[in-house]
């Protein structure tokens, strides 16, 4: 198998893409998708990947998507690679019988650094943040306005203030007692639900509240997760986050102590 970032392998419903399928996708962007990581062939997370497919499609498509047609079509394109980058994008033609599975595999995303990010602060939601969807122009669009700014990504906010989410991943807060996660219409990644249940036993309990840019200097540390992993924050515009020692590392061992779950 020969795959690398700019040239993946791509599979639909497990037969090697042709050009009518992948025309079909580049003019249609009504559909949802999952990103993983599998290393030594297991999925952090996996029963959660593969709800949140089955969610999205009941909700867009009016039926849903079987888990272990998923896990065969991602077995298949994988075809005994143990480490990858993968996606299974799910769409579902007009007067198709059943949804079409495009998955992609690239090589192994590196771990995120530990150097801490710089957010801008954008007006933006998506539309139906829930769900992870196909082609969100104005996500892409303030992530690469804010990069052109200086700094490392955009922190998508509503009226008032309101924190959301980062454009490409969750955000969460330490006030010096608990991890704060944004009570707010977001996608809850793989990686946030993964944590937020295991937080509280490694002594951090977590909780979900509102958190408005005017409530960013009360906050002590924050730091953002996505696929790739968890990476601290620096600053939000123009307040700066002192970090909290040894926060980040404890965060992280409760997410790496996970095991993943076998394809």
């Amino acid at each position: 198998m020969t795959f690398s970032a700019a040239h993946p392998l791509i599979e639909i419903d497990g037969r090697p893409a042709t050009e009518e399928g992948l025309r079909f996708r580049a003019l249609d962007h009504y559909g949802h998708f999952t990103a993983m990581q599998v290393r030594d062939g297991r999925v952090r997370g996996l029963a959660l990947h593969l709800a949140r497919l089955d969610s999205a499609t009941r909700e867009m498509f009016g039926a849903g998507l079987d888990g272990e047609r998923v896990r065969a079509l991602l077995r298949h394109a994988l075809d005994g690679v143990r480490d990858a980058s993968a996606r299974v994008h799910v769409q579902w033609p007009e007067a198709a019988a059943d949804a079409t599975i495009m998955v992609t595999v690239r090589p192994p995303a590196d771990p995120v650094e530990a150097r801490p990010v710089a957010l801008m602060s954008v007006p933006y939601r998506r539309t139906a943040p829930h769900l992870k969807r196909i082609g969100d122009f104005g996500q892409v669009h303030h992530g690469r306005l804010a990069v052109r700014a200086g700094y490392d990504s955009a922190l998508l906010t509503g009226d008032g203030g309101v924190v959301a989410e980062g454009a490409v991943a969750n955000i969460c807060f330490w006030d010096g007692t608990s991890l704060v996660w944004p009570d707010a219409p977001v996608l809850v990644g793989i990686t946030m639900a993964v944590l937020e249940s295991r937080l509280p036993a490694a002594g951090l309990p977590s909780v979900r509240r509102e958190v408005t840019l005017a409530h960013l200097p009360g906050f002590r540390a924050a730091f953002v997760t996505n696929s790739r992993g968890i990476a601290p924050v620096s600053r939000i515009d123009a307040t700066e986050f002192p970090g909290e020692p040894g926060l980040l590392k404890t965060v992280t061992e409760v997410y790496e102590a996970v095991e993943g779950d076998l394809l």
